[in-house]
């Protein structure tokens, strides 16, 4: 790999050179701007509604469960039909789904925001796996880092830049414009997507392999291939421990932290969102520079996922103090660090590794347990802010209980079995 493929160049000859991948990471910059715009929106509209940190958890448990609920289909889906096609009617769904978040204006009505979401939520966890899987298949081989870099760096400036303006919007105007915008972002990248350049490379099936029966032993032998491939499955793995101990704690935490200690905007949207902007910065550079080190070697690919664990428990500790908003703002920029680190390199990791006929279920079933452990930790997290522990010693266990993984992960970097190249699928 030359110095350009790790530079700046490269990536700009990546979106000026690959049509394909140029249409993708446009809709993806669209749509990622809306989103950051209704998860500000309907957070901060349950905190002021409800009060509650539980209620609170609640939102970001449905956001989480919905799609490890329908990952056994999301990721045959992938594996079967058109990748293309499933982002677009994705797209459409959320579109008219998150319009429907106006029609909130009552405490009484909260229980309408938890259903919405989880059919946003569901649509996402089809939206995903498929977009991962797509990836290779519109880019070279020594485009696919490059792609994925870029790709991870982009929802991370995204999550910058839609949620201070997410959050400016909800605390100027109100939450309910967010709510308009996020779903014209929406049919805009599907538009989008639409003119993208892009022939399925999957094997086509018989009308006899399309059965239910089919579809799930298909499932099952994308789990066996996991199940077979150990070192695979301990990199997958690696956002699912993301969710439980970092990022289910920080997202309901955060919200906790705007609302009640630094409010500004309506339900404390604005300090939300800057909150985002932080974590958003530190998980778009983070990713960038930990790339240009490893060079998408294994070994050092491996090291930065670990650091990142070690970023989010010091980020974690300094928020917990609660001395000032920018004190707090230098934790999630730590925390967004982390997180980063963990989720793109373990990306890069899997890309490298797993083949093209099961690379839609392993991506799901990724997803899938991050959704899951984000959601218990969610829950969990929303029940202990409102004991005595609060939001400081609710964020001062999350730091202290990161060395757990932080010791399994280095173990397993040097002592556990590498799955090096891609194998045959099962």
């Amino acid at each position: 790999m030359n110095k350009t493929d790790t530079g700046s160049s490269g990536y700009l000859q990546l979106i000026r050179g690959n049509r394909a991948f140029r249409y993708l990471w446009a809709g993806q910059v669209i749509s990622l701007t809306g989103d950051w715009f209704n998860l500000i929106a309907s957070a901060a509209l349950i905190a002021t509604l409800t009060q509650s940190g539980t209620a609170i958890g609640g939102l970001f448990v449905v956001r989480m469960l919905a799609p490890f609920l329908v990952s056994p289909i999301a990721g045959v889906v992938a594996d079967r039909y058109n990748r293309r096609a499933v982002l677009i009617i994705t797209d459409v769904l959320r579109g008219f789904v998150v319009l429907a978040f106006v029609l909130v204006r009552e405490p009484q009505h909260v229980w309408l925001i938890y259903a919405l979401t989880a059919v946003q939520a569901a649509s996402q966890g089809f939206y995903f796996p498929a977009w991962n899987a797509l990836l290779p298949d519109i880019t070279k081989p020594q485009e696919v880092g490059i792609a994925n870099a870029l790709s991870s760096a982009t929802w991370s400036v995204m999550l910058a830049f839609g949620s201070a303006l997410g959050g400016l919007v909800a605390g100027v105007v109100g939450v309910y414009p967010a709510f308009v915008i996020d779903a014209v972002t929406f049919l805009l990248s599907a538009l989008i997507l639409l003119r993208m350049p892009y022939q399925s490379t999957l094997k086509s099936k018989r009308d006899s392999d399309r059965s239910m029966m089919a579809g799930i032993q298909q499932y099952l032998d994308g789990l066996r291939y996991l199940r077979q491939h150990i070192d695979t499955f301990s990199i997958a793995i690696q956002k699912a421990v993301l969710g439980f101990f970092i990022i289910g704690f920080f997202q309901v935490a955060q919200v906790t932290i705007a609302e009640q200690h630094f409010p500004i905007g309506e339900g404390g949207s604005i300090s939300m969102g800057l909150i985002y902007v932080m974590a958003g910065i530190g998980s778009g550079l983070s990713p960038i520079l930990g790339r240009n080190w490893a060079r998408d070697r294994d070994r050092r690919l491996r090291l930065m996922i670990a650091l990142g664990y070690v970023c989010s428990s010091f980020g974690f500790l300094i928020c917990s103090t609660l001395i000032s908003l920018p004190v707090v703002l230098i934790g999630a920029l730590l925390r967004g660090v982390g997180g980063g680190l963990v989720w793109v390199l373990g990306t890069q990791l899997l890309l490298q590794i797993v083949p093209n006929e099961v690379r839609g279920r392993v991506f799901s079933t990724e997803f899938a347990l991050y959704t899951l452990f984000a959601a218990v930790s969610s829950g969990t997290t929303g029940r202990l802010i409102d004991t005595s522990l609060g939001v400081s010693g609710v964020l001062q266990l999350g730091s202290v209980i990161l060395v757990v993984p932080t010791a399994l992960w280095l173990l397993w970097i040097f002592l556990g079995k590498r799955d090096l190249v891609k194998a045959k699928a099962a």
